[in-house]
């Protein structure tokens, strides 16, 4: 079998010299499962411990000891954590992920992650024990011991995930078992990628065989990225070139990080300003580029191209005039896996974003002529200069909160903004009024990434599983308080040791949840909430989270000085690049009430 880069190289496709099935050495299901497994990509197995998921610590020791490949085992405390990591390393590295947990308990465990592996277009393969159903005695594996085991068994485990995942199957023992994990890793590679949920009862993996066989997942086929409608291209082309106030919006491209530099090609070809959508997720473009705008009102634009965004912006003052060409293209450009949408566009094209944008480039190319270009050369002056405003504006706005004691949110954000460098690659989990982002200035292609849907906790866990698949680069978490502690650090952190892969959390902690504080007195302005003090918007006095870390081995600090902020953010990513995780959090005001 030959492994070579497809079209979209941050997802590999496989190309094979036969499709004649595999033989492989297993002497019971367990071993062919962990044999697909490693023939699918597979090369790390998040794993939360279960009596009925044993078999795969034992298989996969075995074919260590024998030799043969098996993806190692990640042993993570908590499902949630191994779940996001999952998607941390399969964002990074490019490749499928795996995670085993123990039956439906363990499953619901995952918890607000699944919602987040749906959204995040990675190709994760959930696996599950499952409660035995054999009767005391009849077969290996057969309900034995305490009465939990009875209690394990639901009327459709499977239907915990079914409306967050693209597959779900149950092993059953008429199943080839190798056959079933190579389809489920090429449903999860498939464009658009997602998650899939394999549930195997405890009896299953103790089969007897006498070697197994069966189709590899590259076999069964990965398709090829999709290519755009030609006459679509010329379309978008035609209004591209035409327009006098065009914009691009962009949340998903860069999961693909070749995208990156094909954008700012096209962009620099027509000076094509930037914003990411409400729903960005991936570096599309790099924010210290001119035409980076972040943010920006699109109702004067008279063509918009939306790129992989799910929520393209939000309806109101700042949404596309109703005159004006919107053009989305995308992988699922129509978003499905949403039921109700509202968004309105000219036009819909199915593609690949990397394929559509070289594609743009060539139709542009040919249709650009000298007046064309004199028009491009001002708008790229006139972005060029809004972009440079910007960030004087913003940094006359930290500079004004330098010395706020407690400190100002703002000022800790360009602090982060002074530290971080190419050799980070960041999950942000911070709010949208910490305005991290224009302070960031992460250019280089798959540095940066945000939570990818709306469950809270995603950061650290998914910073672990970078930091397996880049060991490298320096990862970095930052994150609220509210969420750090969603996350399961102590999880996170504890594995992070136990694996040698270190990462920095920065964490905003206002002791506040926003929901339940600035969202309620909006919703009720000066309603009885706001009167009685927001009562369950605050949880104060809050945990030492500095004392939190140390004692799962860790390096913590707690900072309230803001003259003392990038000091110790220095000492952290200091920490990190020894091999040390490290945890600075940062003391700021609640939120619509004094300290």
């Amino acid at each position: 079998m030959v492994l070579s880069n497809a079209s979209t190289p941050h997802m590999k496709v496989a190309n094979v010299d036969t499709l004649e099935w595999l033989e492989v050495p297993a002497s019971n299901v367990g071993e062919a499962i962990v044999e697909a497994l490693a023939l699918g990509g597979i090369d790390h197995l998040f794993f939360t411990s279960g009596t009925e998921i044993g078999f795969y610590q034992e298989a996969i020791a075995k074919a260590r000891s024998s030799g043969r490949s098996a993806p190692k085992l990640i042993t993570i405390t908590h499902e949630h954590v191994g779940l996001n990591a999952a998607l941390g390393y399969a964002a990074v590295s490019g490749k499928p992920a795996a995670t085993a947990v123990h039956v439906d308990s363990g499953t619901q465990h995952c918890g607000g992650a699944i919602h987040t592996a749906w959204h995040s277009g990675l190709p994760v393969l959930m696996t599950a024990g499952a409660a035995p159903a054999s009767y005391p005695g009849s077969m290996p594996g057969a309900r034995d011991g305490g009465g939990h085991v009875w209690m394990q068994q639901t009327l459709d485990q499977n239907g915990i995930v079914r409306s967050y995942t693209k597959w779900d199957h149950r092993l059953e023992q008429q199943d080839n078992p190798g056959l079933i994990v190579g389809r489920a890793l090429q449903v999860a590679r498939t464009e658009p990628c997602g998650p899939v949920y394999l549930s195997i009862p405890r009896e299953i993996p103790l089969l007897t065989t006498s070697g197994a066989r069966f189709p590899s997942a590259a076999q069964l086929g990965i398709p090829r990225p999709a290519a755009p409608d030609s006459e679509g291209i010329n379309e978008i082309a035609r209004k591209l070139v035409a327009a006098r106030n065009p914009c691009v919006v962009v949340s998903r491209s860069g999961r693909n990080p070749d995208s990156v530099p094909a954008l700012v090609e096209l962009c620099e070809l027509l000076a094509l300003p930037v914003v990411d959508s409400n729903s960005r997720a991936y570096l599309c473009f790099p924010m210290d580029h001119p035409l980076y705008q972040g943010s920006a009102c699109l109702s004067d634009a008279d063509f918009v191209l939306v790129l992989e965004a799910g929520v393209p912006w939000l309806p109101g003052i700042s949404e596309p005039d109703s005159r004006t060409y919107v053009a989305v293209i995308g992988l699922d450009p129509i978003q499905h896996r949403i039921p109700t949408f509202e968004f309105t566009a000219s036009m819909r094209l199915v593609a690949d974003s990397l394929i559509a944008v070289r594609a743009l480039i060539v139709a542009v190319r040919a249709l650009i002529n000298e007046a064309d270009r004199e028009r491009v050369a001002l708008r790229a002056a006139h972005w060029g200069e809004m972009s440079r405003s910007k960030r004087v504006e913003a940094e006359e706005r930290a500079r004004a909160g330098a010395k706020a004691v407690p400190m100002d949110p703002i000022w800790l954000s360009s602090e982060i903004g002074r530290v971080i460098d190419s050799s980070c690659i960041v999950f942000d989990e911070t709010m949208p009024q910490n305005r991290l982002n224009e302070y960031l200035r992460c250019g280089r292609p798959g540095s940066y990434f945000y939570n990818p849907a709306s469950s809270g906790g995603w950061a650290t866990g998914a910073a672990l599983g970078a930091s397996l698949a880049a060991p490298d680069r320096n990862i970095v978490a930052i994150t609220g308080d509210g969420f750090y502690m969603f996350g399961v650090p102590n999880a996170a952190i504890s594995a992070s040791v136990r694996h040698r892969a270190p990462f920095l959390t920065i964490i905003y902690q206002n002791r506040s949840y926003s929901t339940g504080v600035t969202k309620v007195a909006g919703t009720y302005p000066n309603g009885h909430a706001m009167r009685a003090g927001f009562d369950g918007g605050y949880f104060d006095p809050p945990i030492d989270f500095a004392k939190e870390a140390e004692a799962a081995g860790a390096h913590g600090e707690n900072v309230r000085d803001p003259q003392q902020v990038r000091p110790a953010l220095e000492r952290g990513l200091d920490q990190l690049r020894r091999g040390k995780p490290a945890v600075v959090s940062v003391w700021l005001p609640r939120l619509m009430q004094d300290d």
